[in-house]
């Protein structure tokens, strides 16, 4: 049986999971080839790798790049990096919709995604209501075939420094001991299980929507 030879695009490819979930990409066989959009290229040269330089505000110039298999999202960002709520919401809501709206005009046949444990768009926290907000515009989209994983905090290293971050590690050892039951999914996870989570699902046959949180991310 001779395999279909498939795309993969990949936004976020910086990000904890995004740079896990690249590794995944390119040293396993499921993809052909493996696109990236970022703000300006990566020091990594691999066969199977195209970078492409993209404005995010302007995301249909590059339509061209959109006929691709699979679309993945790691984007994310935290309001102090973001430097208002206005910038959060467009790296959060605004680019991961607008990807999701062009995979669906290019006919992607799976849009897979990282938002977060709490997303809920009324919730009276902006961060959960942003992640709330595009969970529910991308799920009207009606794409063949969603995947949204919900990590509580992300254990690994990071690039870039997030205080507020450092400090929940700490006591993560103690949270997971006490989140249990229906509170699993409040368990901390690494990032690289997140991107795990994602490669395999992307090679599933599942259509419609799915969610995914801590106790699903982990099953092989």
């Amino acid at each position: 049986m001779v395999l279909k030879e498939k795309t993969a695009l990949l936004v976020g490819a910086t990000g904890l999971v995004g740079g896990h979930l690249l590794q995944l990409l390119l040293e396993q066989p499921a993809y052909h080839k493996v696109k990236i959009f970022t703000r300006r290229n990566i020091q990594l040269d691999h066969p199977k790798l195209e970078q492409i330089v993209v404005d995010f505000d302007h995301l249909e110039r590059y339509i061209e790049h959109f006929q691709v298999d699979d679309v993945y999202c790691c984007l994310g960002t935290t309001i102090k990096k973001a430097g208002s709520k206005e910038a959060f919401r467009k790296v959060d809501f605004e680019y991961p919709l607008a990807l999701a709206k062009m995979a669906k005009q290019c006919g992607a046949s799976k849009y897979l995604m990282v938002t977060s444990i709490g997303a809920d768009s009324n919730s009276a926290f902006f961060y959960n209501q942003v992640k709330g907000q595009v969970e529910n515009e991308v799920n009207q989209l009606n794409l063949p075939s969603v995947h949204v994983f919900q990590p509580s905090l992300l254990l690994g290293s990071r690039s870039e420094s997030r205080p507020g971050e450092s400090a929940a590690i700490m006591v993560s050892p103690l949270i997971k001991l006490i989140a249990r039951g229906s509170w699993s999914k409040y368990r901390p996870i690494q990032g690289k299980e997140v991107a795990a989570a994602m490669y395999r699902i992307g090679q599933s046959e599942a259509q419609g929507i799915h969610v995914y949180h801590y106790e699903q991310m982990l099953v092989k």
